[in-house]
């Protein structure tokens, strides 16, 4: 056992490779207790904050319905919702939030916003995206492989195809470094995760024993047990990079000839959502036409409708670690 108590989780590499195995095991048990009907609240009488910049499905339904789940009640602030950052600091909207709330969930822009909250609220801060990492999904993404291939964490071998540089390339090199992980991020050299963040995974790989790849080779798949991609233009991008975006990454997108030759039939195929599998939504329609990609942007609609495809899965799980997470530091 860990005591994670009054912790913040703002980013993977604040906690170690013990201590997001505990998070995990919790998610676990939570998930089984659920399913039972044998879920006993435990944040009865908490009250937290849930702070969103930037638009979510599954981050803000997860942490409502943990919260909810485990007895505690929530406050959705978007961007309309508060005066943070117009008429009042990150600093100052923490310290005040930190007098009313038991903890803070933050979905927005820039890290410097979540630390700075953090560093101000007196409270646990929970991260929810950044451009930077993306922690909470992390939890769910190792969660959904252990379940799948029933391997433990460090002998989970992975790839990620597509734009290393933001949260998602980041987030899953580093954790796979932390839990001792084979991880292989798969992409166009002038697309590959920032060189401070690749050095600080290697130097972590040498204590923990990971596997680290950063390479520009899709023959680098071979033998993975989960494929991993996100989309290829990040929110809060402009719509003018897409048509330019979408050339450098063809190459990279996963269908079922990238999926084949991974040479494992029992490969898994992970995104976190949402994905522009197909035109049938109405920015999928606009990007397609502005690309000509019509059968599927970073994935095709084959590969996610795929019986390899875990998804939604994934998706669920992001529940179960966040109450995980919502537990160990308020309960």
């Amino acid at each position: 056992m860990y005591n994670l108590r009054n912790r913040s989780f703002l980013k993977e590499l604040d906690f170690t490779r013990e201590e997001l195995g505990h998070l995990l095991a919790l998610a676990a048990s939570l998930k089984t207790a659920k399913y039972a009907g044998t879920e006993v609240p435990r944040l009865s009488g908490k009250n937290i904050a849930l702070i969103f910049e930037k638009s979510s499905t599954r981050t803000r339904c997860a942490f409502e319905v943990a919260a909810h789940d485990q007895g505690a009640h929530v406050t959705y602030l978007d961007p309309t919702g508060s005066q943070m950052g117009h008429k009042e600091s990150i600093a100052d909207t923490g310290a005040v939030l930190g007098r009313m709330f038991d903890a803070i969930e933050y979905r927005g822009s820039a890290q410097s916003n979540v630390e700075d909250l953090a560093a101000h609220a007196g409270v646990p801060v929970f991260n929810g995206l950044t451009n930077e990492w993306h922690p909470t999904q992390m939890l769910a993404d190792v969660l959904t492989m252990l379940e799948h291939t029933g391997k433990p964490a460090d002998e989970l071998v992975y790839a990620f195809v597509g734009d290393g540089r933001y949260n998602m390339g980041r987030s899953l090199l580093i954790t796979g470094a932390i839990l001792g992980a084979d991880v292989r991020i798969v992409t166009p050299a002038a697309l590959r995760p920032p060189e401070d963040v690749i050095a600080r995974a290697r130097e972590i790989a040498e204590t923990s024993g990971a596997r680290i790849t950063i390479s520009d080779d899709l023959a680098d798949v071979q033998g993975v047990d989960a494929v991993h991609t996100d989309v290829w233009v990040s929110m809060g991008e402009p719509d003018d990079v897409w048509a330019s975006r979408a050339k450098e990454l063809a190459p990279f997108q996963v269908n079922a000839a990238l999926m084949a030759s991974t040479g494992n039939p029992r490969a898994i195929f992970m995104h976190c959502l949402p994905a522009f599998h197909d035109a049938g939504t109405t920015v999928g329609a606009r990007i397609a036409e502005a690309t000509g990609m019509h059968e599927g942007l970073e994935v095709t609609d084959e590969v996610f409708r795929s019986p390899a495809s875990v998804v939604f899965d994934q998706a669920e799980n992001r529940l179960h670690t966040i109450k995980a997470v919502l537990v160990a530091t308020l309960a």
